[in-house]
């Protein structure tokens, strides 16, 4: 399981009511989370992003309320994966519960610049900057994690396992 795509660059703090304005919270239904994902902090996201491409942003990525709209909603936008150099703890959780794959990574995050082609490998954590031909060594997923985000999510996976037993 990988991840390709061009980079979408961003700073410190980026927090879910940017992810996902607050207004747009009486939809849980993916397609429309995604079709506001970014606006306040970038209003040209939705537009210029396609399948498989990637969000970097700096510290502390998703911080604010613990909503998994968020997640929700990049993942939906057609995000494959998100690296910073830190996480807010509930949005990492929500991420993988949701099947977004996230990727803590700070030299990359510094490191790899906004449109940058970048390819990641979820199993050894190499992520390849082809633009600058340059490589990063990210945390990889522990097995058990990667079968969580190929399922889709926690739910999907707990369905799976539960119907195999």
């Amino acid at each position: 399981m990988n991840a390709k795509g061009s980079v979408f660059k961003y700073g410190d703090n980026v927090d879910t009511d940017v992810i996902i304005p607050a207004r747009y919270l009486n939809s849980s239904q993916p397609e429309e989370l995604a079709a506001h994902c970014m606006e306040d902090i970038d209003p040209d996201f939705i537009r210029k992003v396609r399948k498989g491409d990637l969000i970097v942003a700096a510290k502390n990525f998703g911080c604010g309320s613990s909503r998994e709209h968020a997640p929700i909603a990049i993942r939906a936008a057609g995000v494959s994966c998100v690296i910073a150099e830190t996480f807010a703890r509930i949005f990492y959780r929500n991420a993988i519960n949701i099947g977004l794959p996230i990727i803590e990574c700070p030299e990359a995050a510094r490191g790899i610049r906004a449109g940058d082609e970048v390819e990641v490998d979820f199993q050894t954590g190499r992520i390849y900057d082809r633009t600058q031909n340059t490589e990063f060594q990210g945390q990889p997923f522990p097995e058990f994690m990667r079968r969580i985000i190929a399922e889709g999510g926690l739910i999907p996976y707990i369905t799976k396992s539960r119907s195999s037993l």
